[in-house]
């Protein structure tokens, strides 16, 4: 049975806890985004690299969370960096993947057209690769915040400062209380809902042209790397 009276009580502590979770979440996947995006450029221009890559970023995704959350607490202590150090590293395998996916996307034609124009690299790069990449960018980002949202419940495991409406979860098999299981289960599930949906409207935005479907799709490319 549902106690509404506890969650009636307890409504800042929900708050904060979101607030906690988005938090370790935004962090966690912005550090995972930025390594990542620097492993996959790497990977692309020295294909020798990316199976490597790969592998490592494979391995560290097959590390339980149960374990790995507590077996830093030794080292790190009980801190930001030991919450945030396990989400990371989780989230590289999907950022990798796909964003090496989107650069491998782009259609050699343009990538020539783009050097036939004047394009240094660094300039074919930022202004036709990347926007051109964007889908699979982007669908590795969805994928990698819900997966950290997910995760975060379980660093709940290092204590009260830590795992976001997670902490509830844990608290609720302590004490046997199935209102506290349910209230951080639902809210991870809502919170997971609604980030994806926003990273999807953002991605609707960015990907506009993709709308005009197969047929005009390339001019469109094409007209990116003409102006």
């Amino acid at each position: 049975m549902i106690d509404w009276a506890w969650i009636g009580d307890h409504l800042d502590d929900l708050a904060s806890r979101t607030l906690q979770h988005l938090y370790l979440t935004t962090l966690s996947v912005a550090i995972g985004f930025a390594i990542a995006f620097g492993l996959a450029v790497w990977s692309i221009r020295r294909r020798a690299v990316y199976r490597p890559v790969l592998g490592i970023t494979g391995l560290l995704y097959t590390v339980p969370s149960l374990a790995l959350f507590p077996l830093l607490v030794p080292i790190t202590g009980l801190t930001d960096l030991t919450a945030i150090t396990p989400l990371v590293l989780y989230s590289l395998l999907i950022f990798v993947r796909n964003f090496v996916a989107g650069f491998d996307s782009v259609p050699s034609d343009v990538l020539e057209a783009a050097d036939g124009s004047g394009y240094s690299g660094r300039g074919r790069f930022w202004a036709i690769e990347v926007p051109l990449a964007v889908p699979l960018i982007v669908a590795g980002m969805r994928l990698a915040t819900v997966s950290t949202i997910a995760l975060v419940n379980i660093s709940g495991l290092l204590g009260d400062r830590f795992g976001g409406l997670g902490f509830f979860i844990f608290e609720g098999i302590r004490h046997s209380f199935p209102t506290e299981i349910f209230m951080g289960g639902l809210g991870s599930i809502a919170l997971a809902v609604g980030v994806d949906a926003v990273l999807l409207a953002i991605e609707g935005r960015l990907t506009r042209w993709t709308r005009t479907g197969p047929a005009d799709a390339r001019p469109i490319a094409d007209a990116r790397v003409a102006t």
